[in-house]
């Protein structure tokens, strides 16, 4: 899984999340609490209840009545006073200890304390994908560097603000992974995401630093109430953009409980909520396309999915995810009516006329960083894709001219666009296909693919 870089985030306004009270205003079991707090003791030995606050993410006054409570069941003392209250220091009584290696054993977990699983799903409500209306403009503006007809733009536009899933296909090279990866640009906001939930007394950690953006709260907006400190159990993020590919698996949808340290790592899905997932490759998983499209059926249906626990309870959490879909299959080969019928927005990409596929040429020669040259360009289109029969797909210009780009800084010279190393770089790009027309490459160019692996 990877996260995809995102522009600048828009100045809006973010509902704050206040700090629990009390105990009980956590929504969380006593004995979660209590046991986290004897494991960061145990952790830290000597430690301050400022640190503690700090690490727990739980606010002092709470902290306090608790600390209260388990020195008088003599799970704590207080080895040294400091000056002041927040400086007073705990450590773990050999009972506490004791208790602390039971609470180890259940789980290692040791981070900031979760939330429960009904202030999650709540605060997932609350700052919902679904209903924002996406304007124009915006989309126009993330697909701007893209070449695109008007009228696909306007369907893309249209799928984002339906919220329903957007199916993406074509042969390779139409560009469907590369805009898929702008239409991301479109999700913008800040929402809160959880360092983990609990649920049944397990712990499922939901943040992630690879895929969601921490957002300084001091940028958020001016209307973030900052006279009270935000319950720092929740992290104010960017609405998350989640990628997953060909490592996709059945295994990969469920929740992961790692063997070790016996605590759960949210699923794409779940991290994703409030935001994107993109699935990209579809057909090229190690688990079948049928199955997991079939496991998306539900979620994709009723914006809800189901997740189990290693004792085989299963419960709900909601499902608000913009999903998109890229995949070399058409949704006719699927072979899964149930799960076409779910998909809202069917958009077929195809090769380009000549004009927009000189204009992707020239976009790849700025990209690159190579000068673009107008004899190179009808060299490409005229010579090369008219002999072949090659379709003008939108990958290959940005490909053929790395290429050109690479010989170049091997040979320590400028970079050049020429019919000479279009048909070089041609040569090497398409050597299976030219091969099984019958025009094999120069010997040259058949010795240089015996040392090329990677093409």
């Amino acid at each position: 899984m990877s996260a995809i870089p995102r522009p600048a985030l828009r100045r809006i306004p973010i509902d704050t999340v206040h700090p629990p009270i009390s105990l009980e205003a956590t929504g969380l079991p006593a004995a979660v609490v209590i046991d986290l707090v004897l494991k960061h003791l145990q952790r830290g030995g000597d430690i301050s209840i400022a640190e503690l606050g700090a690490q727990l993410a739980l606010p002092l006054p709470l902290l306090e009545r608790l600390l209260g409570f388990l020195r008088d069941e003599r799970f704590v003392e207080v080895p040294r006073r400091g000056s002041f209250d927040a400086d007073v220091r705990y450590a773990l009584t050999e009972a506490g200890r004791v208790r602390a290696d039971e609470a180890q054993r259940r789980n290692q977990y040791v981070g900031p304390a979760p939330v429960s699983r009904a202030d999650y799903v709540a605060r997932v409500d609350r700052q919902r994908i679904a209903g924002a209306r996406i304007a124009p403009e915006r989309v126009e503006s993330a697909l701007a560097p893209l070449v695109l007809a008007p009228q696909l733009v306007a369907t893309l536009g249209a799928a984002l603000n339906s919220q329903r899933p957007l199916f993406l296909y074509g042969a390779s090279g139409t560009g469907k992974t590369w805009l898929a990866e702008h239409l991301v640009d479109v999700v913008d906001g800040a929402i809160w995401v959880p360092h983990a939930i609990e649920v049944d007394g397990e712990i499922i950690q939901v943040f992630d630093p690879t895929v969601h953006r921490r957002i300084d709260i001091g940028a958020a907006g001016e209307s973030l109430d900052r006279s009270r400190q935000p319950d720092g159990r929740w992290v104010l993020c960017r609405r998350p953009v989640v990628k997953r590919a060909g490592e996709m698996t059945l295994a990969m949808m469920d929740l992961e409980r790692d063997p070790l340290t016996r605590f759960y790592r949210a699923p794409a899905q779940l991290k994703a909520n409030n935001g994107l997932l993109l699935f990209d490759d579809l057909g090229r998983q190690r688990s079948s396309a049928h199955q997991i499209l079939n496991r998306w059926i539900v979620p994709l249906d009723r914006r809800v999915d189901y997740l189990s626990l290693h004792t085989g309870a299963s419960f709900q959490v909601p499902f608000d995810v913009q999903v998109i879909f890229s995949s070399n299959l058409s949704p006719a080969s699927l072979d899964d009516p149930a799960f076409v019928r779910r998909l809202g927005y069917k958009v077929r990409l195809d090769a380009l006329d000549e004009t927009s596929y000189r204009q992707v040429f020239r976009q790849a020669c700025e990209r690159a960083g190579v000068a673009h040259d107008e004899v190179a360009a009808d060299c490409l289109v005229g010579e090369l894709h008219a002999r072949s029969g090659m379709p003008l797909l939108p990958a290959y210009p940005l490909d053929l001219v790395l290429k050109v780009r690479d010989r170049a800084a091997y040979q320590g010279v400028e970079p050049r666009l020429t019919p000479e190393a279009l048909r070089w770089a041609w040569a090497l790009y398409f050597a299976a296909e030219t091969a099984e027309a019958g025009c094999q490459p120069t010997a040259v160019h058949t010795m240089d693919m015996q040392g090329i692996t990677g093409e």
